[in-house]
């Protein structure tokens, strides 16, 4: 298969449309998952925290990044790559927005898999050491060092920064993998210990509902890993089809194809939140369900206001006056 003209003219347009819907859905979901994060105090702090930075990130994708690479799409298909300022004027902020959000996505998803490795070891002392405020301090951290690193490409080679960004995403990758192994390990002997110590017991203390609760956090979160493995593996791909073969025009096209799945990434978060983590799908469905009922006041109401208004513009005659007005005079 060779990106023939009418290969591109078939892909650009696909991805375009694929583009235009995944930034609605990113928008929408992660909006509400934003929300109702903010209403749901029945989850921890820290994991409250660290979701919605992904969620933040996930809605800057649909902001900003996806609106650009459709542009950025458009633009070649309908005028071209070469020697084209609104091309390379919307690539460079193409690129700087993907390197944004992807190096905040990149080392966020480890700091969760940290977060949940921390809360299964340390137990109690977890709350002492993992605080609100040193929380806060390492997303905002994290937040600047992918600005910084976003920025940088302006100032050096691309090949540096590609190297920087492989680097990231390579050992984010290796040491998400360690956590999660480290932390399946943990939660199995857990499990083990729970079987045969007596569960009345551990009742009377909390431990059992305690280490459920945060088990399913865990399969949220290694779910959201996951994820992002998948989702990201495809754009990985093409750079070492690149490495080994050099580009070509067949690369190109999946390569367009692998960003767009990357985009798709921010989609299937929110979702994986809902599924996995029962009190924010608790709080998703009772927004719903508010904003359902108010929808409804408010058309019962119109309604009324109609029904006045038309009762007022043709009055209905009493009875009263209807006999008095059938009376002989």
């Amino acid at each position: 298969m060779t990106a023939t003209l009418e290969n591109k003219d078939f892909h650009y347009p696909i991805n375009c449309i694929l583009n235009a819907f995944l930034c609605f859905t990113a928008i929408t979901l992660n909006c509400i998952t934003i929300h109702a994060l903010r209403k749901t105090s029945s989850l921890p702090k820290p994991l409250r925290i660290l979701l919605l930075s992904l969620a933040v990130s996930d809605v800057g994708v649909g902001f900003l990044a996806q609106p650009l690479y459709s542009a950025l799409l458009g633009i070649a298909w309908l005028q071209g790559t070469k020697n084209d300022l609104n091309y390379d004027s919307v690539y460079n902020a193409f690129i700087t927005s993907l390197n944004l959000f992807s190096a905040a996505s990149y080392t966020g998803v480890v700091i969760l898999a940290l977060d949940r490795f921390l809360a299964i070891h340390l137990h109690l002392r977890y709350h002492e050491l993992v605080t609100q405020e040193r929380l806060l301090a390492v997303v905002v951290l994290n937040w600047v060092s992918a600005a910084m690193l976003s920025f940088l490409r302006l100032l050096v080679s691309k090949y540096i920064i590609y190297r920087i960004y492989a680097f990231l995403l390579i050992s984010s990758v290796i040491m998400t993998s360690i956590l999660y192994c480290k932390i399946y390990a943990t939660t199995a002997r857990h499990a083990n210990q729970i079987h045969v110590m007596q569960v009345d017991s551990m009742r009377q203390t909390g431990q059992v509902g305690d280490a459920a609760r945060l088990r399913k956090s865990i399969a949220g979160t290694f779910l959201v890993y996951l994820a992002f493995l998948l989702c990201y593996l495809p754009h990985f791909a093409t750079f070492v089809a690149i490495f080994i073969s050099g580009p070509s025009d067949t690369v190109q096209v999946w390569r367009s194809y692998a960003v767009t799945i990357i985009y798709l990434n921010s989609s299937l978060n929110p979702l994986i939140y809902c599924w996995k983590m029962r009190q924010i799908r608790h709080t998703v469905v009772e927004m719903l369900r508010a904003n359902v009922l108010r929808c409804r006041r408010l058309e019962i109401t119109q309604t009324a206001k109609r029904s006045q208004k038309r009762s007022s513009e043709f009055p209905i005659p009493s009875t009263v006056n209807m006999r008095r007005d059938e009376l002989p005079r």
